[in-house]
Formats: C-alpha cells, sequence, structure tokens
C-alpha cells in the first residue's frame, strides 16, 4: 500500500469519527438545551441522515467543498441556542408529556421539529461532503469498510465520555482538534473561517461547561440546586426530583398504610429510588432491607451526597445502577413490597422514536414480572402525577389484568393518585370508595410489543403527522436542488429501499436488546457498535468472497427476518443471561449480516458511487419517518413492513441481478 492510499484512509476514518461523534453530540446537547426537544431527539438523526446524503450528492454534481463551513454551521447552531431561549412546545393531543405543566412559549413543534431537522442537515452536509471527496478516491467497498470503522470510533467514544460525564468542552477540544487536522489552511481567509468558528464554539462550550450545579449524566444535562432539604434536579430543563427530610407526606406514607399487615416490611424492592426520598421513608417505615434501583450512576451519586436523612448509607439498603425492569427480569428472589417510585425519564432511548427510559415499566409483562417477584402477601404500589384521569385507569387496568383483581387507588390532589394491589386481595386494606372501578373508555394496557403507556390510542398523532410531513418535503427539495435531476438516483432504488429497511431493522434490534438488557445507555451503545460490527463484517467478507447469486441471499435474509418475526422479543426474558444474548445477537444480527452482504456485493460494483451511497443514506432517513408506525403497529411488525421494502430492493435490482448471475 502507498503512502497516498494509506492517508485517505486515516483521512476517511478520521472524518467519519467526526460525524458519527458530531451527531452523537448534537442528539446530547441539544436535547439538554432545548427545551423538550429530548422527547424527539428521533429528529436530530434523521437530519443527519439526510445532511451526510446531501453531502454525498454535492460532491457528485460540484467540486467546490462545503466541508470548510462545517466549523462555521455547528458554531452558528451552537450559539444560537445558547443564547437564544428555545422551547418545543410539547401541549396538547393524546400523547402526555411530563414537564408540560410548565407552559412555556415557543414555536408550534410541528415548525419547530422541521427547523431543528434542517439544521442538523445542514451542518452533516458539510461534513458529508468532506467524507465523500475522500470516499471517491478509494474502491467502493475499501472506502465503506473505513467508513464503518471510523463511525464505530465515533461511536464507542463518545459513550466513554458519556459514562465519565464529561462535559461540552471536552466535546468541543475534540471536534477542533478533527477540524484543524482535516482542514489545514493554506490561505489567510481559508484560516479565519476556520479559527474564529472554533474559537467561538470552544468559548461557548467552555462557558457553558463551567456552571455551578450542572452534571451531563449518559442521558442528561442536569442543573441542581442545594436547600436545607437535600437537593432538587432539573433534567433538559425539567423538573425531576427533590430531596426531603419530611417522612409523613400523604403521597409516601399512603404506600404503607394501605398493607393489611401491621409489621414492618422485610424486603422492599424500590425502583427509580433517584432522589432518595421512598428509601427514606421505607426505612423510616420500618423496612429490615430495601433494594433501590437507579438507571442513572451520576444523579444516584448526587442523591448520596445530599440527602439529608442519608438514605443510601444506612446498612440496610442496596443501590443497583440498572434499568428497573431489566435487574427484576434477573432477579431470583421475591420481595414483600414493590414501589415503582417516579420513574419518569423525560427523555428518549437513543435510536428509538417514541420509547422512553421507563416504556417498558408499565406494559402488561411488567406487571406480571412485579407479580411474579412478590411474596405470597406481597404488595405492589405505584404512584405519581400522573396529568390525565386516562392513565391512572390504564395502569388499574394493568394491574387488574396482571394480578387478576382491581387495585386500590388513592385520589389525592390533583391527579396525583396511589395504585395499591397485593398478590392476594386481603394483603391491601382498601378504604370503602377507593377500590378502582373501570370506566367505559378507559385505554387498553400497553404490551412489550407496543410499549407507549403516554399515547392513548395506538395512533400517530397530528403534530407528527405534520412535522413529519414537512421533513419528508424539505427532504426531497433538497435532494432534487442539491443533486439535481432525480434520474441518476433511479438506478439506486434497490439501495435507496434497502436503506429504508435497514432502519427499521436497526430500530427493532434497539428496542429488543432494551426490553431484553436494559434501556440503559451500555445496552444502548452496545447494540449501535454491534450493528456496526455485524456490517463491517459483511464488507469484510464480501471484499473477499464475490456472491454470485444474489437470489439466494435475498431468500436466506427473508427467512432470517421471518424467523424474527415469529419468536415474540419478550419469549427470550426467561433464558438465562448467556443465552438470552446469544439468541438475541443471532435474532437481532443475523439479517443485518445478510442484508450488508447483499449490499456490499451490489455496491462493490457501482459505476457512480456517490449517488448510490447517497440514495442509501437517504433511504435511511425515510426509514427513520416510517419508524413512527411502530405507534400503531408495534414494533414486531416493523419486521414485515422491512421484508416488503427488501422486497422492493429485490425487484428495482432485478436488472443488476440478471447481469452478476
Amino acid at each position: 500500500m502507498d503512502s497516498n492510499a494509506r492517508l485517505l484512509r486515516i483521512r476517511l476514518v478520521v472524518l467519519c469519527f467526526l460525524m458519527l461523534f458530531v451527531e452523537l453530540a448534537l442528539i446530547r446537547w441539544l436535547g439538554g438545551n432545548v427545551l423538550y426537544l429530548a422527547y424527539f431527539s428521533n429528529i436530530v438523526l434523521l437530519g443527519s441522515f439526510l445532511g451526510i446524503g446531501l453531502g454525498f450528492l454535492w460532491a457528485k454534481r460540484s467540486e467546490v467543498q462545503i466541508y470548510k463551513f462545517a466549523p462555521l454551521a455547528l458554531a452558528a447552531l451552537v450559539v444560537f441556542v445558547h443564547n437564544v431561549p428555545v422551547t418545543v412546545v410539547s401541549t396538547g393531543g393524546d400523547l402526555i408529556f411530563f414537564g408540560a405543566e410548565l407552559k412555556p412559549s415557543g414555536p408550534p413543534r410541528e415548525l419547530a421539529l422541521p427547523a431543528v431537522f434542517l439544521a442538523v442537515a445542514f451542518i452533516l452536509a458539510c461534513i458529508g461532503n468532506g467524507i465523500a471527496h475522500t470516499f471517491r478516491q478509494l474502491k467502493n467497498l475499501d472506502a465503506y469498510q473505513f467508513d464503518l470503522i471510523g463511525s464505530l470510533i465515533g461511536i464507542v467514544g463518545f459513550a466513554v465520555l458519556s459514562f465519565v460525564g464529561a462535559p461540552p468542552i471536552v466535546w468541543g477540544i475534540i471536534v477542533t482538534v478533527v477540524f484543524v487536522w482535516t482542514l489545514w489552511p493554506r490561505q489567510i481567509a481559508d484560516g479565519a473561517l476556520l479559527a474564529i468558528p472554533l474559537l467561538i464554539l470552544l468559548a461557548t462550550w467552555g462557558i457553558e461547561s463551567r456552571e455551578e450545579n450542572v452534571l451531563w449524566t449518559p442521558y442528561y444535562k442536569a442543573n441542581y440546586l442545594l436547600g436545607d432539604s437535600g437537593a432538587g434536579v432539573l433534567v433538559n430543563g425539567v423538573p425531576h426530583w427533590f430531596q426531603t427530610s419530611d417522612e409523613d407526606w400523604p403521597l409516601y406514607q399512603t404506600l404503607y398504610e394501605r398493607r393489611a399487615s401491621s409489621d414492618p416490611v422485610e424486603d422492599l424492592l424500590v425502583i427509580g429510588s433517584g432522589s432518595g426520598n421512598d428509601v427514606a421513608v421505607a426505612l423510616a417505615n420500618g423496612a429490615q432491607h430495601v433494594d433501590a434501583v437507579e438507571i442513572d450512576h451520576r444523579l444516584l451519586d448526587l442523591a448520596k451526597k445530599y440527602h439529608p436523612n442519608d438514605p443510601y448509607g444506612n446498612p440496610r439498603v442496596d443501590t443497583h445502577v440498572d434499568d428497573g425492569r431489566a435487574y427484576l427480569e434477573r432477579a431470583d428472589k421475591s420481595w414483600d413490597q414493590i414501589v415503582l417510585a417516579l420513574p419518569d425519564s423525560l427523555t428518549l432511548v437513543q435510536g428509538a422514536s417514541s420509547i422512553r427510559l421507563e416504556s417498558y415499566l408499565f406494559t402488561v409483562e411488567a406487571a406480571e414480572a412485579y407479580r411474579e417477584h412478590l411474596t405470597d402477601d406481597g404488595v405492589f404500589a405505584m404512584y405519581n402525577l400522573y396529568r390525565e384521569s386516562w392513565l391512572v385507569d390504564r395502569y388499574a387496568q394493568t394491574l387488574t389484568d396482571a394480578f387478576g383483581h382491581e387495585p386500590c387507588m388513592t385520589k389525592l390532589e390533583g391527579t396525583v393518585a396511589v395504585l395499591v394491589v397485593g398478590v392476594d386481595p386481603s394483603a391491601v386494606n382498601c378504604p370503602p370508595g377507593e377500590q378502582w372501578v373501570a370506566s367505559v373508555d378507559a385505554p387498553e394496557p400497553v404490551s412489550d410489543n407496543r410499549p407507549f403507556p403516554y399515547l392513548k390510542t395506538p395512533s400517530i398523532p397530528t403534530f407528527y403527522i405534520v412535522a413529519l410531513g414537512l421533513i419528508l418535503l424539505a427532504s426531497v427539495v433538497l435532494v432534487r436542488l442539491v443533486g439535481g435531476p432525480m434520474g441518476a438516483m433511479r438506478s439506486y432504488a434497490d439501495l435507496f429501499f434497502m436503506g429504508v429497511a435497514f432502519m427499521l431493522l436497526e430500530t427493532k434490534n434497539i428496542v429488543q436488546f432494551a426490553l431484553l438488557f436494559g434501556t440503559t445507555w451500555f445496552v444502548n451503545a452496545l447494540v449501535f457498535s454491534g450493528v456496526i460490527a455485524s456490517v463491517l463484517l459483511a464488507v469484510v467478507v464480501s471484499k473477499r468472497v464475490r456472491v454470485k447469486n444474489l437470489n439466494l441471499m435475498y431468500g436466506l435474509l427473508a427467512i432470517s427476518i421471518v424467523i424474527g418475526w415469529l419468536i415474540p422479543q419478550n419469549s427470550l426474558l426467561p433464558l438465562g443471561f448467556w443465552p438470552r444474548l446469544l439468541a438475541a445477537c443471532a435474532i437481532a444480527f443475523a439479517p443485518i449480516f445478510i442484508a450488508n452482504v447483499i449490499f456490499s456485493q451490489r455496491f462493490r460494483d457501482a459505476g457512480d458511487s456517490m449517488t448510490g451511497f447517497a440514495a442509501n443514506l437517504i433511504g435511511a432517513m425515510v426509514g427513520g419517518v416510517l419508524e413512527y408506525t411502530a405507534l400503531v403497529l408495534g414494533y414486531r411488525n416493523l419486521l414485515i413492513v422491512a421484508l416488503l421494502l427488501y422486497t422492493a430492493a429485490f425487484l428495482s435490482g432485478r436488472r443488476t441481478l440478471a447481469a452478476s448471475t
């Protein structure tokens, strides 16, 4: 290998690292600074796919490189958001957003979301253009292989920074180093275009990183306030929890007053222990042992440090940093009482359009798991400010289905309610008039296949339809303006359909692993890394083996997708950890590997790698839009949609297949 080829490969790896790193940084930073955007973080992902595709299309059409404008575009967005309060309004409709009671002002979300989408798309188009100019100087599969290596490093690198709580200034320094190395100026004007935006970017993120009482956790930007009663935490600008030394609040005491037994609880599980208030109340009520589960280790450390009663320091308490559902499914013990304590995450599982971190705690299958992990006279309790009465009814019906009898429902102030149910009805002392009675219009419980408890009915909310419609319209216009006539892309329609289908496969894998192993940042990072590693393996195999009959590969792909559809994802939960991991990897990554063998064999001989790769990336963006159909279809049926799309890829690529066979 000559030195020029080696340098091109290194440059491509570095640029693709930058691409993924900036994409993930924008998802985290915009979610922390644009109020309520964390509920719509998938919009940033869609903008990234479109932007990279546009960057490739522009490289095909023009020799004018726009990569040099990437620092300016990134700095402009950061400065604007940092200095101008931006809000995505989240009120109204049949979809509940916690924190909406703040009633912030801002543009309609139908307009705000497309605006964020376009801003991100422009930044990634500039970076994508830099990648494209290097990409086209290498053989197609060589370029694709090193593109994936850089992307994998970007994912792992940002995951590590998220775990240690690195603030934005650290991200900025890394981005600056990459920009300087890849854009080292030869003229004064180019130097100014590089240096000034980067200095502004570093200054802005540096100022933010020096703010007092701010933590960057793997999930949030957390601001905390200190007072006589401990700490109060806002995550992504929304109130999350507040500590208190008062252990006699009616909300907390109701959990124990409804127990028929007057004996102290011997073994208690708190899911979503967060502030430590529930643990402190449990200890005050005589609990002999408490297992406290909290998903965010940095917020847990904060709670340990500042709670006035120091519940986490009590030797009767064991803490577990984990997803509540995953911890429960792995546990081989039973508790006398399980408390679901305000597990409102206020953010999405990264890479999933509608699943929040706590979504799998509220399904029928989760309620059945609670029952199975209670002793014969055990009691389950949950409480919250539910915002809507129909949500209380949904959870009450869920408990009824799982336990076989109606829970006791104590209404406090407004829509604050406490639901208590026992394995044995006699284990609960329910005052007259508090036994829950089903209403005629109560929404049905949700399942692991459709884990959307905050959506009243299986539907796509109107504001999503409008916003996504505007995004698709803008995408069509931009592809036409940047790429010129679309005739050239028609010959790569199969690659477009592959991109759409691949995004749905990836989404299905993310939610499957979230259910089986937890919605933690670590599991999420492993899934993304596993997806890219599977694609990388497919490319390496394709570089060494030429598959002459892609019809056979399409057949194997169809079989692997059908197998994934036939096996419900929650059917793997009873398995031990290692058998469950092996089964989940086989079901999830087999179709991804086969699909990318097909893509690699097709892409190897593409005469116009720029247009072909752009078509695939734009297809991935469309797949991200189609992901919202899971709100109606459920995630399992996304596999059927993916199968239909791969069928469209097969049919549209028949001429190429005929030539290869």
